[in-house]
Parts: C-alpha cells; structure tokens; sequence
C-alpha cells in the first residue's frame, strides 16, 4: 500500500495518508504539485508536500473563510480574492448575489490549471462572467487602490516562503486603503493548537494596522492542528454582527455558527498576553 506522508513546516506531528493512485505531480514555477485519491477524502491537492484540499472536506475551510465576513458586510459588491488557486473561495463568494465584481488573485497558474482538471466542482466559478483571473503576486495587485472594495479574502498557503508577503504590515496598509468605509478584510492564520504564536503574530499586526481586529476558528481534519484560525481586520464594522441573514444552502456554516466562530473575549485577551497555557 502506498502511502502518503505530509511535511507541513510547523506541525510537531504528521500525517499520512493512504494512496489510491497518483493523478498528477508536477512543479510549477513556485512550487511542487500533486493530486492523489484517498479511499475516505477522495481526491486530494497537495502543493509543497502540504494537503491543501480534499473533496470530502473542503467545504468546512471555504465556507468558513467566505461566509463570516460576506455577512457581517451590509451589501459586498466588489471583492478581491488572493491565493486560492483550487477555486472554492471565489465558488463560495459568488454565491452572494450582491456580488458584482471578483478579482482572483492566483500567483501560480498551473494551480488553477490542475484544480480545473481535477476538481471541477471546486473550481466551478472560475466560469463565472463576473470573474476577472490575473496570475500574478496578491500584495502587487492591491497596491495603489483606492476604497472601492468591499472585501479582500486572502486564501493563501502556510506563512512562509512567496507568502509571506501577504502577512506584513505593508501589505495590511494596502489592503486598508483598496477597502471601502464599510470593507473588511479575512485571511487565514494557521492553528491553535500548534501555532499559537503564529496566530497572536498575525493579529498584532494588523493590529498596528485597522482599528478593528478579530479571531475566529473552525474545525478542519486535514489541517495540522485541527482548530484552525481566520483573522479579521475592519475599519469601522465589528464582524461578529451579522448583517444579512444567512439563508445559502451551506453544509456547515449558518448564523449560529458565525455567532459562536468568535474567541469569548476572555480568551482572546489571554491569546494576546500569552496566558492561554500551552
């Protein structure tokens, strides 16, 4: 039996995986690519060893990462989405009619070539006549816009190497000033569980940056640490309020989800001053 043997670059464990047969393995420009089957996860992307997606899974991340925030905003029009190349944020997005306009941010194309490929339904709304694809680096594109958009979505891999830039201060102002009164920005911000100083890195930052900070988390199997993190910045609007009922058919995601998503207080201030115990 073959198998699979994950090298996440922060995890103190590892995963494994059982292989059904390899679809795909290649290395793009940034990075190393593969597709495999899983006998429970189905086909799963894998980019720089790490699994990004699973098709029985990935709903619990893209949902996550899109839904709180589209919610908490009174009427998103304009959103820009950066990393992400398997589709499923952009898919999730475009599930609010309100939305006019996504700009799909992706550095590495052949990601999006493979994720059309071998996951159509992730990649579904790659289609969509509202969606304008430039494969180029995030934190380039959303320098020197001005307050036309509604929300920025970073879907990017582990904070290192090539995104890294897409966790800096600089990079944090440029999204703040591309962002409308009302804008709110949400990216990922590893785990809990095994990134704790990560995740407190994260929110410091943009701290220094937009007057309204928060966390959030969500249960994800296939990411190391399980209890992985989402990082919210706004100018003005708190993003634990939600503005637009939820009424999407989503498999995990509903109001009382976003409602219970937030760290109590208690908790959070204990994440900053690194009091948590462990």
């Amino acid at each position: 039996m073959i198998r699979f043997s994950e090298k996440d670059p922060y995890a103190p464990i590892q995963y494994s995986y059982e292989v059904s047969r390899i679809l795909y393995r290649g290395k793009s420009k940034f990075q190393d690519i593969m597709v495999f089957e899983n006998p429970f996860f189905g086909k799963v992307l894998v980019l720089d060893g790490v699994v990004q997606i699973t098709e029985r899974d990935e709903f619990f991340y893209h949902e996550m990462l899109v839904h709180v925030v589209m919610n908490a905003l009174p009427n998103p029009r304009k959103v820009i989405v950066i990393g992400g190349g398997d589709g499923g944020t952009v898919r999730e997005v475009l599930r609010h009619k309100s939305v006019e306009k996504v700009y799909f941010i992706e550095i590495d194309e052949e990601v999006i070539n493979v994720s059309k490929k071998f996951f159509p339904k992730v990649a579904s709304g790659m289609r969509d006549k509202r969606v304008e694809i430039k494969c180029m680096d995030g934190a380039e594109f959303v320098k020197g816009r001005q307050g036309d958009i509604d929300a920025v979505i970073v879907d990017s891999t582990d904070i290192v190497g090539f995104a890294k830039s897409l966790f800096t201060k600089k990079f944090f102002r440029a999204i703040k000033k591309c962002l409308t009164e009302d804008g709110m920005f949400v990216t990922l911000s590893e785990s809990l569980h095994f990134h704790r100083e990560i995740v407190a890195e994260v929110q410091e930052t943009m701290k220094a940056v937009f007057p309204i900070v928060d966390l959030y988390t969500a249960p994800l199997a296939t990411y190391a640490g399980n209890w992985w993190s989402f990082s919210v910045g706004s100018k003005k609007l708190d993003p634990r309020v939600i503005r637009r009922k939820h009424k999407l058919s989503t498999k995990y995601y509903c109001n009382g989800i976003h409602a219970s998503a937030f760290l109590p207080n208690e908790m959070y201030q204990r994440l900053l001053s690194n009091k948590l115990g462990w």
